[in-house]
């Protein structure tokens, strides 16, 4: 882990088919089953409920009916599209529960508000770095009781240096909140939090132009 580093970071139809069929479940979405199809409307079993006719482009939960031809449906969930058939199970959609759109400066370098056990610290996003590392001066105003964790040598720019090792009850970026995340907390030769490895290898990262988008796995 080094210091140095913190200036570096989803058809048309014609017969109406009749018969039950397990559903087709859209993850923090309706629980949908097509039934039936017909042109430009399919009949579907929504929630365990009676079967209901839909026509092309109505909204079902967070899923929208975008199609239909002979086979089934296409239903498109989050920006994602999946075909249903009439008869055959689909896979889910999978859908993080939480994300968190960060902007960077005009260097790159994105530094954001993170709540450590519900308290404020401004880190710097950080994929060199291992783990979230944050100076001690920071740790004490956090009221961490780090030095309970493990001891761990770590090397910065301005030498070789004392870290402590613990697990964080919970880091929160924006909507992102994550549990149990690993943390080294340093005593000399680091100026500023560094958002690493342990948060960030458990989100997806998206960067597109200054947006750095997180989204909890």
């Amino acid at each position: 882990m080094n210091s140095a580093q913190l200036l570096t970071f989803a058809r048309v139809a014609r017969t109406t088919l009749f018969s039950l069929f397990a559903m087709s479940t859209f993850a923090n979405a309706a629980d949908i089953s097509v039934v039936g199809v017909f042109p430009g409307k399919a009949v579907l079993i929504v929630d365990g409920a009676q079967p209901k006719t839909f026509a092309v482009g109505s909204t079902i939960g967070t899923s929208k009916l975008i199609a239909v031809d002979n086979n089934g449906a296409v239903f498109e969930t989050n920006g994602k599209r999946e075909n249903l058939l009439v008869g055959q199970h689909s896979q889910p959609i999978k859908r993080s529960n939480s994300k968190t759109v960060l902007q960077s400066d005009l260097n790159g370098h994105v530094i954001t508000d993170v709540y450590v056990n519900g308290s404020p610290i401004k880190m710097l996003l950080d994929t060199g770095a291992t783990s979230i590392a944050i100076p001690a001066a920071e740790a004490r105003r956090l009221k961490l009781n780090y030095k309970t964790g493990t001891i761990v040598p770590i090397n910065t720019a301005n030498g070789r240096s004392q870290g402590y090792m613990l697990k964080l009850d919970t880091v929160r970026v924006g909507d992102l909140q994550l549990d149990g995340v690993e943390a080294v907390i340093v005593e000399n030769g680091l100026n500023v939090g560094l958002l690493g490895m342990s948060f960030l290898k458990r989100t997806d990262m998206h960067r597109e132009g200054r947006e750095v988008t997180l989204i909890k796995h």
